[in-house]
């Protein structure tokens, strides 16, 4: 009989080296890549300054005027500035030394049409 206990007992390690490989690769598949993302938006965050063009988190596309503390403020319009909290801003679209290499806006040409979002889901019954 104390051969049967000796023999259960070696087993137990098995199953506690497997949740510590589960916990290592649930660590390298989504811990460790969010906290780079993480890390790479409070860079892109901090190194914003007057002229960027961005895109909020959502969807409001501006033109920072000046930074603050954790307040970025941004004409949307000519003449129109809003402040955002910095976590806000989602993604810098040109920083401020390719907006120098635009041309003055005498010298852009007229932009085309762009064709309309269609909806995909439409309503195809016939009216009476």
């Amino acid at each position: 009989m104390p051969y049967a206990a000796e023999a259960s007992g070696g087993g137990s390690f098995t199953p506690l080296l497997l949740i510590v490989l589960l916990f290592a690769v649930m660590y390298f598949l989504m811990i460790r890549p969010q906290q780079k993302r993480r890390r790479e938006a409070a860079q892109m965050q901090n190194a914003l300054g007057p002229g960027d063009r961005i895109v909020t988190i959502g969807g409001l596309h501006g033109t920072v005027v000046a930074v603050a503390d954790d307040v970025v403020t941004l004409e949307i319009a000519e003449g129109v500035h809003v402040d955002f909290a910095r976590p806000a801003i989602a993604r810098v679209v040109s920083q401020t030394a390719a907006a120098a290499e635009v041309p003055a806006e005498e010298e852009i040409a007229e932009p085309a049409v762009e064709e309309p979002i269609v909806n995909p889901v439409t309503d195809t019954r016939k009216k009476d």
